[in-house]
């Protein structure tokens, strides 16, 4: 087992990535699962043999909604309304970000519903307090 004192703090490199663009994960040696956001272990198999990797920034968006009023913490009340969704990075994992370009109204959600599963890109929101991450439909 490596020694987790020598570790860099997974939280701390996975912000200040975002804060400049990059996305970090951290992939298991023992299992080859990706865990995102990276904690010290992996969340698979429990294994503290993990690597730091950078994620390509490409998803898909699954489903998408809007956030409820007010927003569910401060620093998204410059932001609010938004809308959130469910996104399968390309590397596997699913997660939960705020979607950028999409207007939060019934009417913009039901066309993008339709349309089905979209690509999406990783962007950083840098927001008063720390950067936060954001996708950004494409094409």
């Amino acid at each position: 087992m490596p020694n987790i004192a020598e570790q860099p703090s997974a939280i701390r490199s996975y912000y200040e990535g975002l804060a400049k663009g990059v996305f970090r994960a951290i992939t298991c040696k023992a299992c080859g699962g990706y865990t995102f956001p990276p904690t010290g272990c992996c969340e698979h198999c429990g294994s503290w043999d993990v690597t730091q990797v950078e994620l390509s920034g490409n998803a898909t968006l699954l489903l998408a909604s809007h956030n409820i009023s007010p927003a569910c913490h401060p620093r998204f009340e410059k932001i609010a309304p938004y809308v959130y969704g469910h996104i399968r990075l390309k590397e596997g994992p699913i997660v939960q970000a705020i979607v950028l370009g999409v207007d939060p109204t019934p009417q913009a959600l039901k066309i993008l519903f339709e349309r089905g599963p979209v690509p999406v890109k990783a962007e950083t929101l840098q927001m008063d307090d720390l950067p936060v991450l954001a996708y950004r439909i494409v094409g």
